[in-house]
């Protein structure tokens, strides 16, 4: 048996640890109260844009566009949301499994441009090529950093350099569920192209339109308008859901954390209170016995 004084060192170690994950669980409750009510408001302008360009391209018949067709390098690019911070459970590996498993993505045919520090680091040890960092995007998300994103993206897009474009977040079903997610953002592809979530059946059962579409402007010229606007859109959401998830996840994590410090701090009491005893006891004994000697 440990003896008392390791046992009490251990207990105020235990101690001191909970003190930490209270204190992170509170701070995260507070996050995860805003970034909720963020993601609650965006979701229904994240699903409309997913609906609006579903319907749009299933209206429209023949169009050559650049958008709508994959490039020639089969080149891959995903832009991945993890976070900078971890003590989030499975958060993180949770999107990095999402890639690295399937076997559609490989070290050769992919190319990683990372929003979360975590992410990068995890996928630059698998191999994957790292081409962007916008890690600072993940702390305050704004729409000018989606924009700044999107632009980069669909100019290597259209100068030929990569043929598809993915995003992999966490979609934020409620507290307690977050849900990693990928989507084909570029070349639109109307088979995958579908809300996400609790819409995702609703979508599924609406009929599909069968009315031609008219443009005004032209169909390039008006979908060089929209494309850009649904990735800026598609890119902010993941990003506003992201960070909802990531402060659910560290709620729960520090949450268990702090419960198995209780059940570790009374275990430890209960391991002191025996070695108090049985040294209480040792010394009575050696008292008796002495003064047994001594009559």
């Amino acid at each position: 048996m440990a003896s008392m004084r390791d046992i009490k060192r251990r207990k105020s170690s235990v101690e001191s640890t909970q003190q930490i994950t209270k204190a992170m669980k509170l701070v995260s409750t507070v996050k995860l109260q805003r970034a909720k009510a963020r993601a609650e408001q965006s979701k229904y302008y994240f699903n409309s844009i997913y609906e609006t360009m579903n319907s749009i391209l299933s209206k429209a018949q023949g169009i050559n566009h650049p958008y709508l067709k994959a490039g020639e390098t089969g080149k891959k690019a995903i832009i991945m949301i993890t976070s900078n911070r971890g003590l989030a459970g499975g958060y993180n590996a949770n999107v990095i499994k999402l890639i690295t498993r399937d076997p559609e993505f490989t070290p050769d045919n992919t190319v990683i441009y990372a929003i979360g520090k975590k992410g990068k680091d995890a996928m630059s040890r698998a191999g994957y090529g790292i081409m962007e960092d916008f890690s600072e995007s993940i702390e305050e998300p704004v729409y000018q950093d989606a924009m700044k994103i999107t632009s980069e993206l669909l100019q290597e897009f259209e100068k030929g350099e990569i043929s598809e474009i993915y995003l992999a977040y966490t979609f934020f079903k409620n507290t307690v569920s977050h849900i990693p997610t990928l989507l084909k953002l570029l070349p639109v592809d109307l088979e995958k192209t579908a809300p996400v979530g609790n819409d995702a059946e609703e979508a599924k059962e609406k009929p599909k339109a069968e009315a031609p579409m008219n443009f005004e402007p032209e169909d390039e010229e008006a979908l060089n308008l929209i494309i850009p606007k649904y990735m800026n859109s598609l890119i902010f959401g993941g990003l506003v859901e992201a960070i909802a998830s990531e402060n659910g996840a560290r709620m729960q994590a520090m949450d268990s954390a702090t419960n198995n410090a209780t059940e570790m701090i009374d275990h430890l009491s209960l391991l002191y209170n025996r070695a108090r005893q049985s040294s209480i006891t040792q010394e009575l004994t050696e008292i008796i016995a002495g003064a047994d000697a001594i009559s």
